[in-house]
């Protein structure tokens, strides 16, 4: 198959940005790699020069997504604390969800499988979490709930107005600033109420 004028070289890199154009554009399930060569001006079997078969590019695509996202929130938060951290953290993921909502697909599912660098890069989002919330006093357990929450209320506020679930007059904006204003107010009491706990005295 001649590549069409103007294509890109097919290297490694190539294709794995035209798959990532492709997921953002389908999402996870509309990857193929008929598709892909088909954008790429090669045949199929071409791909398997540059990359494992579509597993071995969802895993590309994933490791990809998270190193972006962990990027994107430690760059946001770089050098702030407390409620601006939050703050900042906040839009960079919702930034980050509504412009790669493919890839973004990628990140949702638990990093805790045996893939060790799939896992370090979830980790690397997740510890950016925790640097914020250790703002607030957050450690231990205490902070692992609070990320869920975090991370639970970004999701479900993207997600929805990714898929155009607001179609109430008022504006979104408002409506996320509101939300990162809770989260803080619930960040602060759920630091207060571990400062208050009864510690148990040592026998």
């Amino acid at each position: 198959m001649a590549r069409p004028a103007g294509a890109r070289a097919l290297t490694r890199a190539a294709v794995v940005e035209a798959a990532a154009e492709l997921v953002d554009e389908r999402g996870p399930q509309g990857l193929t790699l008929a598709e892909l060569a088909k954008r790429l001006g090669v045949r199929p079997p071409s791909l398997y020069n540059h990359v494992d078969g579509l597993d071995g590019l969802l895993r590309e695509l994933r490791l990809r997504a998270l190193n972006d996202l962990e990027r994107a929130l430690a760059r946001a938060a770089l050098g702030m604390s407390g409620r601006d951290a939050l703050a900042a953290m906040c839009r960079a993921y919702r930034a980050y969800a509504l412009e790669h909502p493919g890839l973004y697909g990628l990140t949702v599912r638990s990093t805790e499988g045996k893939d060790p660098e799939v896992q370090a890069a979830g980790a690397g989002v997740v510890e950016v979490a925790l640097a914020v919330l250790r703002g607030y006093g957050l450690e231990g357990d205490e902070a692992i709930h609070a990320t869920r929450i975090v991370r639970s209320t970004l999701h479900g506020f993207a997600a929805l107005e990714g898929a155009g679930g607001f179609a109430l007059g008022q504006p979104v904006e408002t409506s996320f600033e509101l939300a990162i204003e809770l989260l803080h107010g619930a960040l602060l009491s759920l630091a207060e109420r571990g400062a208050q706990a009864p510690t148990e005295r040592p026998r």
